[in-house]
């Protein structure tokens, strides 16, 4: 790959395009035929070439004749696509900024919520085996609903019915709404679960990502993970209103754009994305690795490279850049 190549791969021009452009800008009326052998490819691929570079508006028709074509001035060409690469690019760089302000505020507001440690308002629960016992004692309690977000992993598999902490509250009757990731219902026992919860009245929505495990009890009550990256590490119960608050409007955010899957409207989706794509993709223009994707999303790596790869391959993108770029032009980001 020469040097040239590499520098116009931001434009989309890789070495195999510049090589039929600069053959057309040598010998404009060559033919497909005449263009592959001077650069030495199959006339198959020449023809892909050429639709390539009318789709970059560097092969245009002339004014005098729409049935002919030619090269256009690479400084007029290559001059617009940068205009038009720079303008996508600062978009796309405006929304991370905006992103990256929201996460920051979002963080800072927890991190306020950690440190306002009072024994009135606030209780911490170190380790996993005191969190899970505090937190029955408190469904025990609840006396009209249980609101949650529940970000669990595949390898969370959920306890057969009859065993479940979420038996009781319903068999009493108290209002419920699950919200779980869509990963989890793509598997066979997530969704008999779902179905489960479903049957006894339960509320259930699915959304392809969420921020963190959350519990709302009796709009009173919000308990939160000590530490959000690390399930083992606890929980902090907050009883303040204003906390209670901040949970339910975070709540009632992520429930608002979560599906119903139990609802035909929602099976019988026919958007151009699912959620999970459309995740996927914001992910990808913020700059998140496959390995952030998987874990956010609740999906193997695997699958998460998976999707990347057929997003990819819908819109022909041979690289991450040009996929965000593809998927800017169609408004899917």
């Amino acid at each position: 790959m020469t040097k040239g190549s590499r520098m116009l791969e931001p434009l989309g021009v890789d070495e195999a395009t510049l090589a039929v452009y600069s053959a057309l800008l040598r010998q404009p009326d060559a033919s497909p035929e005449q263009l592959a052998d001077q650069v030495g490819r199959p006339a198959g691929d020449v023809v892909e070439l050429l639709d390539r570079l009318r789709r970059l508006e560097l092969l245009i028709p002339t004014w005098t004749d729409q049935d002919r074509e030619h090269a256009v001035h690479p400084r007029i060409g290559l001059t617009v696509l940068a205009q038009r690469r720079r303008a996508e690019l600062s978009r796309q760089l405006a929304e991370l900024d905006e992103s990256e302000g929201y996460a920051d505020k979002l963080a800072e507001q927890y991190s306020e919520l950690l440190v306002s440690r009072s024994e009135e308002q606030v209780e911490v629960l170190e380790g996993v085996v005191r969190a899970a016992r505090r937190i029955e004692q408190l469904c025990e309690y609840a006396a009209e609903s249980v609101y949650s977000l529940i970000p669990a992993q595949p390898r969370d598999n959920p306890p057969p019915a009859e065993e479940s902490p979420d038996r009781r509250l319903l068999e009493r009757g108290i209002k419920t709404k699950f919200t779980y990731l869509d990963s989890l219902t793509s598997t066979k026992a997530g969704w008999e679960y779902c179905e489960w919860v479903h049957s006894f009245g339960g509320e259930v929505r699915t959304t392809s990502i969420l921020p963190l495990r959350l519990l709302i009890i009796d709009n009173r009550i919000a308990i939160m993970p000590l530490d959000p990256n690390d399930t083992g590490a606890g929980a902090v119960v907050h009883h303040s209103p204003a906390v209670v608050a901040l949970a339910l409007a975070l709540f009632d955010v992520y429930w608002a754009k979560a599906k119903n899957p139990f609802e035909a409207e929602d099976l019988a989706s026919d958007s151009a994305l699912t959620s999970q794509e459309r995740e996927v993709l914001r992910l990808l223009a913020g700059g998140a690795k496959d390995e952030q994707v998987a874990r956010l999303l609740g999906i193997s790596l695997r699958t998460a490279r998976r999707i990347t790869a057929g997003l990819a391959e819908r819109v022909d993108a041979a690289s991450r850049f040009e996929l965000g770029v593809a998927a800017a032009k169609r408004g899917w980001v």
